[in-house]
């Protein structure tokens, strides 16, 4: 029986921004599983403090040229990709001047929160799903690292689910210790919206749409969580055990036997019917 397809949608991965737990993870699992057998893709935004030339990123003429309307503006989507030799791992980039370039992460050089972070979420999310269509590849699961990836599971069970490419996909989501301090706009919830990705779906979250309602939001539509973290909020664990959503801890050690065990078990190979004599 074939490998399932994983597609890894990481906020960070290491070498290309420094060493975090969540930017090793982002590393060390996708090069695990692809040497189990499986087959993967990769990606992460272009976050500005990235050296392109150092890490010999190139755009992807084929991918890029779309615009993604957010908040009835045009936003241009740039794929750019490299190659992580010592893993033996491909990544694909999101770029766009607007919500990446000459930009840091989730923080200005002041250490502030961008007031935009909820859009450039929305714009992350967006990006992969539509050049995971380009490429014409079928993912079986969907691994989703930090608050950047967090709108995923809900654009995968809404906007994108009567799409060939992700009809039958599951989506697990890793938690991490790491967060944002500032809520993520009062545009936000507008700017969600995206064919049955209505802002009607989050009036059961709070008025002020913080890291811990991302993070319940993104929680609500996954079929499978990782606590990649052992200080991970207590209390958005405690949301998932009510939700009655698997949830596996995350081990230093054999972390890619756990890791296959729980895609197997949150996508379960199909076993065929008998035939009727």
């Amino acid at each position: 029986m074939a490998k399932k397809k994983i597609l890894f949608i990481n906020q960070e991965i290491a070498p290309y921004v420094p060493d975090t737990v969540m930017s090793l993870m982002g590393r060390d699992i996708p090069q695990a599983i692809q040497e189990k057998g499986y087959e993967i893709r990769i990606f992460m935004p272009k976050w500005g403090n990235i050296n392109e030339r150092r890490g010999q990123l190139h755009e992807v003429q084929r991918l890029s040229g779309m615009n993604l309307i957010i908040d009835d503006t045009d936003h241009p989507l740039i794929i750019k990709v490299a190659s992580i030799p010592t893993a033996k791992i491909q990544v694909y980039f999101i770029d766009n001047d607007d919500y990446f370039n000459k930009r840091q992460m989730e923080r200005n050089e002041q250490g502030e929160d961008y007031a935009d972070n909820g859009e450039r979420a929305i714009f992350f999310a967006r990006g992969v799903l539509e050049t995971v269509k380009k490429l014409r590849w079928v993912p079986d699961v969907i691994h989703c690292h930090g608050w950047m990836s967090a709108v995923v599971p809900l654009y995968i069970k809404t906007a994108y689910h009567d799409e060939p490419s992700f009809t039958n996909t599951k989506v697990i989501t890793s938690l991490f210790n790491k967060s944002l301090n500032k809520n993520l706009g009062d545009n936000f919830k507008r700017c969600i919206e995206f064919r049955e990705a209505t802002s009607d779906l989050l009036k059961p979250y709070n008025d002020i749409f913080d890291f811990d309602e991302l993070a319940k939001l993104s929680i609500d539509y996954s079929d499978g969580i990782v606590q990649a973290d052992k200080m991970v909020n207590k209390d958005l664990l405690n949301y998932t055990k009510e939700k009655g959503i698997p949830v596996l801890k995350c081990k230093n050690e054999g972390f890619a036997d756990a890791i296959e065990d729980f895609y197997n078990l949150i996508a379960p190979d199909e076993v065929p019917e008998e035939e009727e004599d």
